[in-house]
């Protein structure tokens, strides 16, 4: 459950989508915790997806990690690749 909350998260761009879905995720009984963030540039047409970038209030979320899960989710996609460049 950790890895498709983490996976979620990172997918807004607002800096307060944190504040917002904690109180749902800890009512089913699970502790949150950010772990930082970043953007995802999403091509569906081409089937590419890019990581990059980081939460100027969180720092830099594993991107090796949303990559990973991102893979998983999308096994179909040409390119999904990450940067640690770029805010």
């Amino acid at each position: 459950m950790f890895l498709a909350i983490y996976w979620k998260i990172l997918l807004f761009s607002k800096g307060d989508i944190y504040e917002v879905t904690t109180p749902d995720i800890e009512k089913l009984g699970f502790e949150c915790e950010c772990v930082g963030g970043g953007r995802i540039k999403h091509d569906p047409d081409a089937k590419t997806i890019h990581v990059y970038g980081y939460s100027q209030g969180y720092g830099r979320a594993d991107h090796f990690v949303t990559c990973r899960l991102l893979k998983e989710k999308y096994p179909d996609y040409v390119k999904i690749d990450f940067s640690n460049d770029g805010y």
